[in-house]
């Protein structure tokens, strides 16, 4: 049972309009404005640190700020098209297969990070191969800059009034529209805050500070691993998905399960470059 003082120190959600312009029957949404902002901007990111010559093994980039603007193309796609089959495969399912015009309904239900992990993971491999480019450092050239994407996502997840988190008493609890009479944890928030932001400032510090970069597949084990740590951590606060709950106890959610085997390739990806490198 809640104390007064705790109903009287929760915090306003902030009723944001998830359609951020609209034209007649044409509506964007934040939700896409987000997508965009996080490619724009890694792009952005990612185009500076390829100038830094300093950065990379020998002094020589990987690639060429050419090649860069092509693969916008590819990893968009990978990343739209994995995070929704993503989504469908590991959440939504049943109900796909019930109302097939689902899957093409992005506002209802969204993308799932790691269906869009994979996507953008099978882009990269297949645009290595196509303009000859090391793979392991354009993995950490994306990387390095994919925090600002999932910070963006998780903003406009918040907007939305979606994937909120656990009825909580703590004194930054909201009551989110679509969750019920009961303050829940701003999950979105901390997720933007621990898979963004601080993921960034780590990544960015390994390939500035440490020179990372200079071991191909470091930054990308870091950032998988990190990530996975992360989102098993804020999985303790989240809802788990009404349609699939827990999977076990009253904690075990399909986050974690999803986040042990990136967890596990982070580590494996770390010491491979390690040993690649005869550091």
């Amino acid at each position: 049972m809640q104390s007064a003082a705790a109903l009287l120190s929760i915090v306003s959600f902030p009723a944001i309009d998830p359609v951020a312009i609209a034209v007649g029957p044409i509506a964007i949404r934040w939700y896409g404005l987000a997508y965009v902002a996080g490619i724009m901007l890694g792009w952005f990111v990612a185009r500076r640190m390829l100038a830094n010559t300093a950065l990379w093994p020998n002094g020589t980039p990987p690639c060429t700020p050419a090649h860069l603007d092509d693969f916008l193309v590819w990893v968009a796609l990978g990343i739209v098209l994995g995070g929704r089959i993503g989504y469908i495969l590991f959440y939504d399912l049943d109900a796909v297969l019930a109302e097939p015009v689902r899957a093409i309904q992005i506002w209802n239900g969204g993308m799932s990070f790691h269906g869009g992990f994979l996507g953008a993971t099978i882009a990269m491999i297949l645009f290595s191969r196509r303009h000859a480019i090391p793979l392991w450092s354009l993995f950490d050239i994306v990387a390095s800059v994919a925090p600002i994407g999932i910070f963006f996502g998780r903003l406009a997840n918040f907007i939305n009034g979606e994937l909120w988190g656990r009825i909580t008493d703590v004194p930054w609890a909201m009551v989110f529209p679509t969750g019920g009479p009961m303050p829940r944890h701003p999950s979105q928030l901390y997720e933007a805050a621990l898979e963004g932001l601080l993921l960034f400032i780590i990544l960015q510090i390994l390939a500035r500070a440490f020179k990372a970069l200079r071991r191909p597949g470091t930054v990308t084990g870091a950032f998988v691993a990190l990530y996975a740590l992360a989102r098993i951590t804020v999985e303790f606060f989240r809802e788990p998905d009404v349609q699939i709950g827990y999977l076990a106890g009253n904690w075990l959610t399909m986050g974690m399960v999803l986040s042990l085997p990136m967890l596990a390739a982070g580590l494996w990806a770390i010491l491979r470059a390690r040993r690649a490198s005869g550091r």
